[in-house]
């Protein structure tokens, strides 16, 4: 048996294997006294099936199955021992000049084409600069939070006409190009809810409606086009919603309002348990810390973003690009040629920055113990749980659930993943210079 590299450059290589008599004879010939040994045939005792009556009837198929045991182990040996990182898995060169007789007396040859990953040095410093954002409370988010919470502990009210932001119970019935009511076409009985109508002059004309009140409404100008919108107010598909022309009479049943709750002690204590806020002031500065800490978490992701950025156009690999469309189509039968034109320049950015990821993690030594990587899908699954029910879990029943869930290999790889990119997030965070800056959150939601 012999393998050669014959290296293109520094992003691609070709392997070619070659495979003698020699190499597979006794394997092939082990397999088969194994294959008679269980044989169950008609005529013969089971174990006593001649090898000679299996090699004439699955020696091919036995042989086929060897040689690729063969191939795939060297294939993979000679990648390990030679340290070669391979980006994809090697892809067959087929050559339709060559044929094989399979007739045990072959010499093979397969030739493999491999994508390389590039070699790089990378080192982030103190003189690398990004900017960390630190999102402050605005005044009209604040606001829409305490609004949000009000009309969360508020009362329903039926009032004899809309205003902005009530709910519309209405029949609402398909119309024919000429105005009249589509026979047979589509008709259904719904909530609109005035605050997702997007088109300003449609939304005016729903408010100061009473009961019984008879509009037409264009509702894909209404909810501009969205139709997961539209297929739950007719309650049809998403893809019918998506091609949906036709104008709609609304007939107005009753009006529905969500009363804001006041702000009073029973509210305040609702909201924090007893008597941990007394005053509005106290409720508002409560409402405004809950609010910042929770934008801690999407400062991190506009800095880890920005990272990404930074890391890519720092390093600025190159990648075996023709290999890896090539591989992609391989081994996604159904990806199209569109779709991958589409999809390619995304795959290719999370590819360089998971290079770089993992030169961060081997130089730095830094480490990712299965604690973490348990403790991380034991989070994940009961934040999941907890939406569920009230009663968390015990302790032990959501380390059962944990372990479960890990053994599943594209789970525990996932979680892997999340976790190591915490870890490479947290040591970039420490050695890049970080230039804290104030913001308010109205306008950081501006930012790209």
């Amino acid at each position: 048996m012999n393998i050669t590299q014959n290296k293109i450059d520094n992003l691609n290589s070709v392997l070619t294997v070659k495979i003698n008599p020699e190499d597979y004879k006794e394997r092939v010939e082990k397999a088969i006294k194994a294959q008679a040994k269980k044989a169950k045939l008609p005529g013969f005792r089971p174990g006593m099936v001649p090898a000679a009556h299996i090699k004439k009837m699955y020696g091919k198929s036995i042989l086929v199955d060897e040689v690729n045991t063969i191939l795939n182990d060297t294939l993979s040996n000679y990648i390990t021992d030679n340290k070669l990182e391979v980006l994809g898995q090697p892809l067959p060169k087929v050559d339709d000049s060559k044929e094989f007789n399979w007739d045990f007396t072959d010499d093979f040859e397969f030739v493999y084409e491999l994508g390389l990953a590039p070699e790089f040095e990378l080192e982030f410093t103190s003189k690398d600069k990004l900017t960390y954002y630190q999102v402050k409370v605005d005044p009209g988010t604040l606001a829409s939070r305490i609004t949000n919470l009000r009309k969360s502990y508020g009362k329903m009210s039926n009032p004899d006409v809309s205003a902005d932001d009530d709910v519309l119970y209405a029949d609402l019935k398909q119309l024919s190009a000429d105005g009249s009511v589509f026979e047979g076409g589509i008709s259904a009985t719904a909530s609109v809810r005035l605050d997702q109508v997007s088109d300003t002059k449609i939304r005016k004309s729903l408010i100061g409606l009473k009961k019984e009140a008879v509009v037409n409404v264009d509702l894909q100008k209404a909810f501009d086009g969205n139709a997961t919108i539209i297929a739950k107010v007719l309650n049809i598909s998403e893809e019918d919603a998506q091609d949906l022309k036709s104008k709609f009479q609304l007939t107005v049943q009753n009006i529905n309002r969500l009363e804001e709750g006041d702000l009073n002690q029973e509210f305040f204590d609702k909201i924090f348990g007893a008597d941990v806020v007394k005053t509005e002031k106290e409720f508002k500065e409560k409402i405004k810390e809950e609010l910042e800490s929770m934008m801690v978490q999407n400062a991190d992701q506009k800095l880890q973003a920005d990272m990404l950025h930074f890391g890519l156009e720092k390093a600025k690999l190159s990648l075996p690009d023709q290999f890896l469309r090539r591989w992609l189509k391989a081994t996604n039968e159904k990806l199209s040629d569109e779709e991958l034109a589409q999809g390619y320049d995304d795959f290719a950015r999370n590819l360089r920055w998971t290079l770089i990821e993992n030169k961060i993690i081997k130089d730095n030594k830094l480490e990712i113990k299965y604690e973490e990587v348990f403790a991380a899908a034991k989070n994940r699954l009961d934040s999941q749980f907890r939406m569920y029910s009230p009663q968390p879990l015990s302790e032990e029943q959501l380390g059962q659930y944990t372990a479960q869930f890990l053994q599943n290999k594209e789970n525990a790889n996932r979680i892997f993943e999340e976790v190591k990119a915490q870890h490479v997030f947290e040591y970039l965070k420490g050695v890049i210079t970080l230039d804290k800056k104030d913001i308010q959150y109205d306008k950081f939601l501006d930012l790209k």
